[in-house]
């Protein structure tokens, strides 16, 4: 295999501060300043969006920073029309690197005469001339199959199970793992292993759209501290829920750990003034700043994973070594937790 170019990093408006966190953390392992490329990213008074780079990328192997984040038709557009420009200046590879994949929950037909939107950006993203995407927690694992180029799908749950051992070292006999719902099992029972914890369900029971009827707790939650792990928190409402069955149910308290902090208005507040004693995000989706002012929310970065993985795909090495917990730890050690 031929030696690539080492990797430029490119980023949209999303989330500028991780492109530049992960910028920081490339230019740690190469051991030179790397800069995020040089280029803006505009919007004309009718809100069409330009782009112009002002460096060469001929022959680069490039990534564009650049999660669907809300305003997700907005930041699509960027990431295609960034795509554009790089493959009309020639570079020589193209991997978006996207953090949170918007319309992830548009995964299938729930009901007749609805679309599945995430094929449909899927088909664009491909179309567009990037030739592979990295992104962290698809909403659903069956989304990588709507790609006709190669999807490496990273996890937070071994980066959560690191914070988790170092936070709840003092109590983690009394730890107990809980998924928010019967689909969220696999990523529950993922952190459980990990942590050598036991498991528990929340079983909930919908009348309508966007409002939970009822909630179950499956499992002896009683005197546990007890951890919900999922891969959104949108408005929240689900989520406190959840915290007060658990503690109805005798948990002594509860965390929640969740990867893409989406915070739709309420959620802050609702986090704010809800049992919960945390909330723990990953900087997927660029935190503002209600959600850093919060008391009882916390950030835990990417930029440790997503370096090492635009590192391990430019050299052609495998990515899922960083599946493994054992291999996040140096990353990660003496630097955040």
């Amino acid at each position: 295999m031929p030696n690539r170019a080492a990797p430029k990093l490119i980023s949209g408006n999303a989330n500028r501060s991780l492109g530049k966190a992960i910028a920081k953390r490339l230019s740690m392992h190469q051991g030179k300043r790397v800069n995020l490329v040089d280029a803006r990213v505009e919007r004309f008074n009718d809100q069409e969006v330009f782009v112009e780079i002002f460096e060469n990328v001929r022959n680069e192997d490039m990534y564009i920073l650049q999660p669907t984040s809300n305003p997700a038709n907005d930041h699509l557009m960027e990431l295609l029309i960034i795509a554009d420009t790089l493959r009309r200046s020639s570079a020589s590879r193209i991997t978006a690197v996207i953090p949170y994949f918007g319309y992830a929950r548009q995964d299938r037909r729930a009901k007749a005469r609805t679309p599945i939107s995430a094929k449909l950006v899927a088909n664009l993203i491909a179309r567009s001339g990037i030739d592979r995407v990295l992104t962290l927690d698809l909403h659903a694992a069956q989304i990588q199959g709507f790609f006709d180029i190669p999807v490496d799908n990273l996890y937070a749950t071994p980066v959560f199970a690191l914070d988790i051992l170092h936070h709840f070292k003092d109590c983690k006999n009394d730890l107990m793992v809980v998924s928010p719902d019967v689909g969220g099992v696999g990523r529950a029972r993922e952190l459980a292993k990990r942590l050598n914890a036991p498991l528990s369900i929340i079983d909930k029971r919908r009348e309508k759209a966007g409002e939970v009827a009822e909630m179950n707790v499956i499992g002896d939650v009683a005197g546990k501290c007890c951890i919900i792990i999922d891969d959104i928190c949108d408005t929240a409402g689900t989520l406190v829920k959840a915290s007060d069955t658990l503690l109805k149910a005798g948990a002594k308290e509860v965390h929640s750990y969740i990867t893409h902090g989406v915070m739709s208005p309420p959620a802050v507040e609702r986090i704010t003034n809800s049992s919960m004693k945390s909330l723990v995000l990953t900087d997927s989706i660029e935190p503002t700043e209600e959600v850093l002012n919060a008391s009882n929310i916390r950030i835990v970065p990417t930029a440790p994973i997503f370096a090492q993985a635009i590192l391990n795909t430019s050299s052609g090495t495998s990515v899922s070594s960083l599946f493994d917990q054992a291999g996040l730890e140096p990353l990660y050690e003496g630097t955040y937790f």
